[in-house]
């Protein structure tokens, strides 16, 4: 890389699961990073700079203050406010703002794309603080009105130049908060194990869509690196969740390993919860969700988004877990006395 090349690079935050991804793949292309975060919740990657400060703060940014960046990305959760703050008070040629599709209004029909899909309305800054570690699922409609009215903050500060990613389910090495996690630790475990039939009750294909937060990182990275504008879904491809579980099975399930599809009504009647949660099986959407999890990213791949296959993010998050003790803690799925519960109610 050329000192032409290398990007001065500002990333607001540094140690969530996108920024800190962001800053890591950074560094790794060679870039100068500097992160912004109160720090409390871990450091950035090694080799980027941290400007320590708490952004409820007036004048948090007072420090960038005469600094000129190649590229800023934003990746503010619940403040518009933060936002405003951040354009007003740092210069730089190029702004990413991470957004969420969240922004979406309707999360039943398959196939949308970012171009045409219908927009939650835009909510001002709600006044309150988000922490995504007692909270990590908001209400949608605050959150995806709030990230509507930062893009749209961000877009009118930068003549619309900025480019503004909506990220759907993030997954990957470090992500503790989804629900997918469950499934490369159950998959491991291996015996009989419940997952969804691959119809739903109405007929229609149980979907699945994830991003790998190391392919979000390059693919925002890349785009910062040669100025891109527009708004784009930051998804992997739509496929059948039956398709999703049985490619982390091949890769990573036991040689004891029995998938055993359970259909949806059976799934209801015995209470076991969709999507997150206790008592749920992880990953698997109420009707609600489909659309959401069925999103046309055309346009994005022509973008220059590229994805790895599931199985090598199943085997990445299957090593990140185990080597960080934290597989004894997932956030959503069944445990192995509900699991067998269930088997022995449903006769299996």
């Amino acid at each position: 890389m050329t000192s032409s090349d290398r990007l001065r690079l500002l990333v607001l935050g540094g140690t969530g699961l996108v920024s800190s991804a962001v800053a890591a793949q950074a560094l790794a292309l060679g870039h100068d990073v500097t992160c912004v975060a109160r720090g409390t919740g871990g450091s950035p990657p090694p080799g980027a700079r941290l400007v320590r400060t708490d952004r409820n703060t007036p004048g948090a940014l007072d420090a960038l203050r005469g600094e000129q960046f190649d590229a800023v990305v934003e990746c503010a959760t619940l403040s518009l406010r933060w936002v405003q703050d951040a354009l007003r008070s740092v210069r730089a040629d190029h702004w990413t703002f991470v957004s969420s599709v969240s922004v979406y209004a309707d999360t039943y029909s398959p196939g949308q794309c970012a171009r045409t899909a219908p927009l939650r309305p835009p909510l001002p800054d709600p006044g309150i603080g988000y922490d995504p570690a007692v909270d990590p699922e908001p209400s949608q409609a605050t959150y995806g009105g709030v990230k509507l009215a930062c893009e749209q903050a961000v877009m009118d500060a930068t003549d619309g130049r900025a480019f503004v990613v909506r990220p759907g389910l993030i997954v990957g090495p470090g992500d503790d908060v989804s629900p997918f996690g469950y499934w490369p630790l159950r998959m491991a475990r291996g015996g009989a194990a419940v997952v969804p039939a691959d119809l739903a009750a109405d007929g229609s294909p149980v979907p699945a869509q994830v991003v790998d937060v190391r392919d979000l990182a390059r693919w925002i990275v890349d785009q910062a690196a040669a100025r891109a504008e527009g708004v784009f879904d930051a998804v992997g491809p739509a496929v059948r969740l039956a398709d999703l579980l049985g490619e982390v099975a091949d890769e990573v399930g036991s040689d004891t390993l029995e998938l055993v599809p359970v259909a949806e009504e059976e799934l209801l009647a015995a209470g076991v919860q969709p999507w997150t949660g206790p008592r749920s099986l992880a990953l698997w959407p109420p009707r609600a969700l489909h659309g959401a999890l069925a999103r046309d990213a055309t346009s994005s791949f022509a973008a220059g988004l590229r994805t790895r296959p599931i199985a090598q993010t199943a085997a990445a998050v299957l090593r990140d877990r185990l080597g960080r003790g934290v597989g004894a803690r997932p956030v959503a799925g069944l445990n192995p006395i509900e699991e067998a519960a269930l088997l022995r109610l449903l006769g299996r």
